[in-house]
């Protein structure tokens, strides 16, 4: 399971590395490329629930093996984009595509590792399983780095290999498929789907749309709709899509409380420091994956521990420690942002990085012990559709903030140089939406005087991003702080049976 479920970590980050190759070879703008990435986090969100429970109805090793070949097929396409005019529609399509291929296979690999182990055991087991996947995840940066040295595509073509073992190892191990004889809930699924889409999109959106633009709300507040519409019809269908009486523990709603706003900054996280890497600090791709390393060591090294404190003492203090070293970790790390050097920077990304080591297997692992009613299929789908669908609005949300705030920033230098006022926002504007795609030093295309002084203020512009970035990284602490003020909600007892699912 683990072998299988690699591929859906590595590609959370793996594309990150390679965003500034892509975009210089597709022609894509900044926003543009957070959707590559976006889309597959979003379709993410928006499936996990109904993968869960498709693996509970068709059985967990059937829905994991078409899972798997959905994923692989649409990995194979992304790496086989055209270049042109429909580049664009291509990759983001098929990046869509891996994401439900990812929902239909991890909540069905989760279930099967839950079933296997007892509740007094589960916690190291699980943290075992996020820590391994967490290490996983972070081979997608070096790895990354290391084929667009080749070529982009090739990030997406390796997954076809690892597809393959995993399909063998699923066959081998035999495992038995326990299936239920149930409707499916497809009007719950297209409304969740919907609800979340528009969501986020209408927070994608506002850095190009503008906070005041009528499209801008009318996208986030007629997918809060809809979501409110999806809960009103979960509590009167007789088989729903999501068992939505699980919401009625406490320690259930902290727990996945505390994983929405952990989740805000750990997948972000992954994108935003691999293009400061590379825009403010020069960095080549290897060297942004080494960078990321320093967050990756502490998540592996803390996540064992967080595991062993669930068993020994429950959920409770180690989602309270983890959130708050995590909001230390992101709150120092942001002030270290402008020095432009990783060796400044080391400790607290891997303090960042361990905070949410310390909670991700806690909160994810007791929310699963706590599915009174529901099956581990369901209860997987639910959880992984709060953490993903956070990862997607703590993308559209950070996104929109680096690219206001890079516009000001950039503005503000080039007024300084001598640049009028209109010809300045205007070339801010250029900045902010390429910049992330040209961290190399020849600075922006074009001729002229404003496109000169551009490439002559290149060093101050990496300041500015610098800059912007602190603004991001601070919005980080500030989730991790809301999940720590949660965490303390959370009753503190522990789950000593197994549920009835």
């Amino acid at each position: 399971m683990l072998f299988a479920v690699s591929m859906t970590f590595i590609d959370q980050t793996i594309v990150a590395i390679a965003a500034p190759d892509i975009i210089d070879e597709l022609g894509l703008t900044s926003s543009q490329m957070q959707w590559v990435v976006n889309a597959y986090l979003l379709t993410l969100a928006a499936f996990f629930a109904l993968g869960g429970r498709l693996s509970d109805i068709f059985g967990h090793r059937r829905v994991m093996l078409i899972g798997t070949l959905v994923f692989v097929i649409a990995s194979a396409l992304c790496g086989a984009v055209p270049s042109g005019d429909f580049a664009q529609a291509w990759l983001i399509g098929f990046r869509a595509v891996q994401g439900i291929g990812a929902a239909l296979m991890f909540p069905a690999a989760l279930a099967v590792v839950i079933a296997v182990f007892p509740v007094d055991r589960r916690g190291r087991a699980l943290a075992l399983f996020f820590g391994v996947s967490g290490a996983l995840t972070a081979v997608g940066p070096l790895l990354g780095g290391w084929l667009t040295g080749w070529t982009w595509r090739a990030i997406f073509w390796v997954n076809v290999p690892v597809a393959v073992i995993a399909v063998v190892l699923a066959v081998l191990a035999r495992i038995p498929d326990r299936t239920r004889r149930e409707p499916l809930d497809l009007p719950g699924a297209a409304l969740v789907a919907v609800g979340m889409g528009l969501t986020v999109l209408g927070l994608q959106q506002a850095s190009t749309w503008g906070w005041d633009s009528v499209a801008t709300w009318a996208c986030i507040a007629g997918g809060l709709l809809v979501l409110a519409a999806f809960c009103r019809l979960e509590l009167r269908t007789r088989f729903p899509l999501i068992n939505l009486r699980v919401f009625r523990d406490l320690a259930f709603r902290v727990d996945n409380a505390v994983l929405f706003f952990a989740m805000m900054a750990f997948v972000p996280v992954f994108f935003f420091a691999s293009v400061y890497a590379q825009v403010s600090l020069s960095a080549s791709p290897n060297q942004a994956a080494l960078y990321l390393l320093y967050f990756f060591i502490g998540f592996g090294l803390a996540s064992q521990w967080g595991g062993r404190i669930l068993d020994k003492r429950g959920a409770r203090p180690a989602m309270k420690l983890g959130t708050a070293l995590g909001a230390v970790g992101f709150a120092l790390w942001a002030g270290k942002l402008t020095t432009l050097s990783m060796h400044d920077q080391w400790l607290y990304a891997a303090m960042a990085g361990a905070g949410i080591g310390l909670l991700l297997a806690p909160a994810s692992t007791d929310a699963v012990n706590r599915a009174i009613d529901a099956s581990y299929g369901e209860v997987t789908g639910i959880t992984q559709t709060v953490r993903n669908f956070a990862a997607s609005i703590g993308l559209a949300v950070f996104g929109s903030v680096l690219t206001h705030r890079t516009i000001t920033e950039v503005d503000g230098t080039l007024r300084d140089k001598g640049v009028p006022d209109g010809a300045s926002h205007d070339a801010a504007e250029s900045v902010a939406q390429s910049v992330t795609g040209q961290a190399d030093s020849r600075g922006p295309s074009g001729s002229g005087p404003v496109a000169e002084t551009v490439r002559d203020s290149m060093s101050a512009i990496r300041m500015d991003f610098a800059e912007a970035n602190q603004w991001v990284f601070y919005g980080m602490a500030i989730a991790l702080a809301a999940a720590f003020l949660i965490s303390l909600r959370h009753p503190g007892t522990r789950v000593t049976q197994e549920s009835s699912g």
